[in-house]
Protein backbone atom coordinates (compact mmCIF):
# COMPACT_ATOMS: atom_id res chain seq x y z
CA UNK A 1 0.00 0.00 0.00
CA UNK A 2 1.83 3.26 -0.79
CA UNK A 3 1.19 5.92 1.13
CA UNK A 4 1.25 9.81 -0.39
CA UNK A 5 3.27 11.69 1.77
CA UNK A 6 3.19 15.11 0.41
CA UNK A 7 -0.05 16.05 2.26
CA UNK A 8 2.20 16.35 5.27
CA UNK A 9 5.12 17.64 3.64
CA UNK A 10 4.88 21.20 4.86
CA UNK A 11 7.79 24.12 4.03
CA UNK A 12 9.04 25.67 6.93
CA UNK A 13 8.63 29.84 6.48
CA UNK A 14 6.81 29.84 3.10
CA UNK A 15 6.75 33.54 3.36
CA UNK A 16 9.93 33.47 1.70
CA UNK A 17 11.85 30.07 1.97
CA UNK A 18 11.35 29.39 -1.75
CA UNK A 19 12.58 32.47 -3.17
CA UNK A 20 15.61 32.33 -0.62
CA UNK A 21 16.18 28.46 -2.13
CA UNK A 22 16.50 29.88 -5.41
CA UNK A 23 18.66 32.86 -5.33
CA UNK A 24 20.90 30.07 -3.30
CA UNK A 25 21.11 27.35 -6.27
CA UNK A 26 21.22 30.56 -8.97
CA UNK A 27 24.32 29.72 -10.99
CA UNK A 28 24.17 32.45 -13.60
CA UNK A 29 26.88 35.55 -12.05
CA UNK A 30 24.54 37.98 -13.71
CA UNK A 31 20.82 36.80 -12.37
CA UNK A 32 22.31 36.03 -8.52
CA UNK A 33 22.54 39.69 -7.58
CA UNK A 34 18.99 40.15 -8.86
CA UNK A 35 17.70 37.23 -7.02
CA UNK A 36 19.31 38.34 -3.77
CA UNK A 37 18.13 41.84 -3.29
CA UNK A 38 14.27 40.46 -4.25
CA UNK A 39 14.61 37.69 -1.31
CA UNK A 40 16.09 40.16 1.28
CA UNK A 41 13.51 42.14 0.23
CA UNK A 42 10.94 39.73 0.96
CA UNK A 43 12.98 38.49 4.00
CA UNK A 44 12.89 42.17 5.22
CA UNK A 45 9.39 42.49 5.26
CA UNK A 46 8.61 39.02 6.86
CA UNK A 47 11.10 39.62 9.69
CA UNK A 48 9.14 43.37 10.20
CA UNK A 49 5.83 41.18 10.63
CA UNK A 50 6.84 38.80 13.25
CA UNK A 51 10.06 41.07 15.14
CA UNK A 52 7.60 41.65 18.02
CA UNK A 53 6.08 38.41 18.17
CA UNK A 54 8.28 35.95 20.65
CA UNK A 55 6.89 32.96 19.53
CA UNK A 56 8.48 33.52 15.79
CA UNK A 57 12.26 33.00 17.52
CA UNK A 58 13.09 30.11 15.24
CA UNK A 59 11.92 32.09 12.24
CA UNK A 60 13.93 35.11 13.25
CA UNK A 61 16.74 32.77 14.01
CA UNK A 62 16.53 31.31 10.22
CA UNK A 63 15.88 34.46 8.76
CA UNK A 64 19.27 35.55 10.05
CA UNK A 65 21.13 32.40 8.99
CA UNK A 66 19.60 32.80 5.81
CA UNK A 67 21.15 36.48 5.24
CA UNK A 68 24.06 34.87 5.97
CA UNK A 69 24.34 32.62 3.79
CA UNK A 70 23.19 34.30 0.76
CA UNK A 71 26.24 37.24 1.81
CA UNK A 72 28.11 33.95 1.22
CA UNK A 73 26.83 33.58 -1.87
CA UNK A 74 27.76 36.76 -3.65
CA UNK A 75 31.39 36.30 -2.86
CA UNK A 76 31.79 32.72 -4.45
Amino acid sequence: MATDHSSSFRILYPHWRKEYAAALVELDRKKLPERVVAVEATIYARFQQISQNSPHDAERQAIADALAALRRSQER
